[in-house]
């Protein structure tokens, strides 16, 4: 791995405590996957946008939400099952809506509505974990929510990506990857280019 030791960041603010807005635009800078967190409210299907998701521990399974104390959704998942929706590179329409950006003819279609024990869940994302309140922890003008996994399942399909301030997708592996090398990647066409590529050096 290349040494970056000499060549600082050329920012005044990089020495200092960062603000809140500097803080959020380096973090912005680490591309993360779009969720929504959806649960039910009064027996309606509810959701809020998420990237601020991740998983925690495989035994017990656990996975962490961060929600902003002001979210309405933030008291909430103490206190019932949700279900974290990864959302597809095609359902942008989707991650505005429960962002409370709604387009006009956005189309929601909910699975699981009045299941015992469970949330309502999106349509066709590429997966969803079904979950039940676990502990919640103090993270200043966030909460961290973490949830037991009760059930996941995982489907097709390129999942939806935020960098940058923008919505984005994967793109092709990296040549270097074992996995791609190996053959055992979704693109096996890919796999025969790097061993081209390496024969060829």
């Amino acid at each position: 791995m290349t040494d970056h030791a000499d060549h600082p960041v050329a920012s005044a603010a990089a020495s200092a405590v960062p603000t809140p807005q500097h803080l959020r635009t380096c973090l912005s800078r680490y591309p993360t996957g779009v969720t929504v967190v959806s649960y039910a409210l009064a027996g309606q299907p509810r959701g809020v946008t998420v990237n601020a998701f991740t998983s925690v521990s495989l035994e017990p399974p656990l996975v962490l939400v961060s929600l902003a104390r002001t979210a309405r959704a933030c008291e909430l998942l103490s206190h019932g099952p949700f279900a974290v929706n990864v959302l597809r590179a095609d359902q942008v329409d989707l991650a505005l809506q429960f962002a409370g950006r709604p387009r006009p003819g956005a189309r929601i279609k909910w699975q699981g509505e009045g299941e015992e024990g469970a949330a309502p869940y999106l349509d066709g994302t590429v997966a969803v974990f079904q979950c039940r309140p676990w502990r919640s922890y103090d993270g200043g003008d966030h909460v961290l929510h973490l949830g037991e996994v009760v059930t996941a399942e995982h489907r097709p399909g390129e999942p939806l990506l935020f960098c940058d301030g923008l919505f984005a997708m994967t793109g092709l592996p990296l040549f270097d990857s074992v996995a791609v090398r190996d053959g055992a990647g979704s693109v096996p066409w890919l796999a025969h280019v790097c061993r081209l590529h390496d024969s060829a050096c």
